[in-house]
């Protein structure tokens, strides 16, 4: 194959197939207008739809652009070894059936920290809920910077305007028909996403010379297929490690996430809750592969051609020295050329291959399914988090009265200001190296603050108000030092016995488990000297007086 010279220019057929398919989910987001008029309707679709399709809106909010680029970007430069997070999603999921959706079906509330404010008053549940936006904004960010990578490459449009005109749409669709929308646009794009995933793995695997046999040899060659190291190193990213990290951030995910919380109540019974969590669980695991081994073909495919990423080594030469503040002349370029490998393509190995590969037509299908990606995510995150303005903070404390239609401006504000902020923070990460990574730090720092205080309500019963507030002060501080220090490393005012060396993928489990443990023994010391009840007596002392 030689290289194409539709670098930033997409054919007619792409553009319409593009544009098709982007009038469709407007379409079907308009289509729902008339049945998101109430808020019961508008965050939980009258709890009325089927296990299957809340079960692949669930697939499509793991398959964002993170995975689409991101995944097979984390292939080409490493190896297998964050596939690991993917085999603890099924642990997570059985966890969820039995315990987290009959919890919230049973309980009835829309918001998944309201039962924080019954365990350890206003102040837990507003925790929470700050934790949560924040997490979202940092999810909006990292998948519209994702989705921007690529469609920059492959349209030649500034990656500001695609961030923004992304936004845009899926602000637009989301505010139109609510969380039904938000599903069933789910549905078409993972449906979408996942045909063009096979149909892309093909493709890689049938330009090279010697197809699917040459693939797996020189993937081989490369420990390309390496699910980590096994060994107990708590520095590296080992096997131990990811699988540490995963079940952890799925906890979250499917215990105090209130993307997934919100789909639970959606479903029309709690049998078919429990099945759309298996669905997603079971539908994400060889599909997560298949972007794996999207990364280590591609990785294959750029090794037995590698004239056609010369230009890509030449841009990625020149932003190395740049990085290190060498002058950009063609000699330096020449020798820094040397030192730039197949492996440095990382997150733009994916589209360039979309870009100078695809048949037209072919391209316009994968941008769709790109886009999709983006989509089925950030959806989900804007209808939620307009969800948890509205119940936790301002029918709380601006307006606990407020009315249908009130309520219903309110989270079509919300939905808009929380796409402006995130589109603002997406701008904001703009060279960013490798999104999947980045998402996983940021993940781990704010989920890990929540986690601890759900599962210290959850199982312990006993604890009380001072237990919990202590652990979460703990934990947070616990939470600082583990992201924050690694900063200060090259600081040779520093001590190094005060920065942290640890695995990145630790913090969400050292600060959970900080939270959880502080609180519990906070507690067990403060009742057994008399100085703290847990909110069960609390409640029993307010009925005997």
């Amino acid at each position: 194959m030689g290289t194409d010279n539709r670098m930033n220019t997409l054919p007619t057929i792409d553009l319409i197939v593009l544009a098709i398919y982007l009038l469709a989910v407007v379409i079907l987001g308009c289509w729902f207008v008339r049945r998101s008029g109430t808020t019961d309707e508008f965050m939980a679709a009258g709890r009325s739809l089927p296990g299957w399709a809340v079960g692949l809106s669930i697939f499509g909010t793991y398959l964002s652009s993170n995975t689409f680029i991101g995944v097979p970007g984390k292939a080409v430069n490493g190896n297998w070894n964050f596939f690991v997070f993917s085999l603890s999603i099924p642990i997570a999921a059985w966890i969820a059936s039995r315990v987290f959706i009959p919890f919230y079906r049973n309980s009835g509330a829309i918001s998944a920290y309201e039962h924080l404010e019954r365990r350890f008053g206003k102040w837990a549940r507003n925790y929470a809920a700050i934790c949560y936006l924040l997490t979202q904004v940092a999810r909006i960010a990292t998948i519209l910077f994702g989705v921007s990578l690529a469609l920059t490459a492959l349209t030649g449009w500034p990656q500001e305007w695609v961030i923004v005109l992304a936004g845009i749409l899926i602000a637009l669709y989301t505010v139109m028909g609510g969380i039904e929308a938000v599903i069933w646009t789910d549905v078409v794009q993972s449906i979408v996403l996942t045909v063009g995933a096979v149909l892309v793995l093909f493709l890689v695997i049938t330009g090279m010379p010697g197809g699917l046999s040459q693939t797996i040899e020189v993937a081989q060659a490369h420990g390309k297929f390496s699910l980590g190291s096994f060994s107990g190193s708590l520095i590296e990213s080992t096997f131990w490690v990811v699988l540490i990290y995963g079940i952890f951030i799925n906890l979250n995910n499917f215990g105090i996430d209130q993307s997934f919380v919100q789909r639970y109540h959606t479903a029309r019974s709690e049998r078919e809750a429990k099945k759309s969590i298996w669905l997603g669980a079971w539908l994400y695991l060889p599909v997560s592969a298949v972007f794996f081994f999207i990364g280590t073909a591609l990785f294959a495919f750029y090794t037995v051609h590698p004239d056609q990423i010369a230009e890509m080594r030449r841009e990625i030469a020149i932003e190395k020295l740049d990085q290190k503040d060498a002058p950009i002349d063609e000699e330096y370029i020449q020798a820094e050329l040397n030192n730039v490998g197949v492996a440095d393509l990382g997150d733009d190995a994916f589209p360039n291959f979309i870009v100078t590969q695809m048949p037209p037509g072919i391209s316009g299908l994968l941008i769709a399914a790109l886009i999709a990606a983006a989509m089925s995510s950030v959806d989900t995150s804007l209808n939620s988090s307009a969800t948890i303005f509205l119940s936790d903070f301002y029918r709380q404390y601006l307006n606990p009265e407020t009315n249908e239609s009130t309520s219903m401006r309110v989270l079509y504000v919300a939905t808009l200001v929380m796409a402006g902020i995130g589109t603002g923070a997406a701008l904001m990460m703009m060279g960013t190296e490798s999104i999947l990574a980045t998402w996983w730090k940021l993940s781990g720092v704010f989920a890990g603050g929540m986690l601890g205080l759900f599962l210290l309500g959850l199982f312990a019963r006993a604890s009380t108000q001072i237990g919990a507030v202590t652990g979460v002060v703990f934990g947070v501080l616990v939470i600082c030092w583990l992201s924050l220090t690694p900063m200060l490393a090259t600081n040779d005012a520093v001590p190094s016995w005060m920065i942290n060396h640890l695995n990145a993928n630790l913090t969400i489990a050292i600060g959970t488990l900080t939270i959880f443990g502080c609180g519990r023994f906070v507690s067990y010391w403060t009742k057994r000297s008399g100085n703290g009840h847990s909110s069960e007596e609390m409640k029993e002392r307010k009925i005997t007086r």
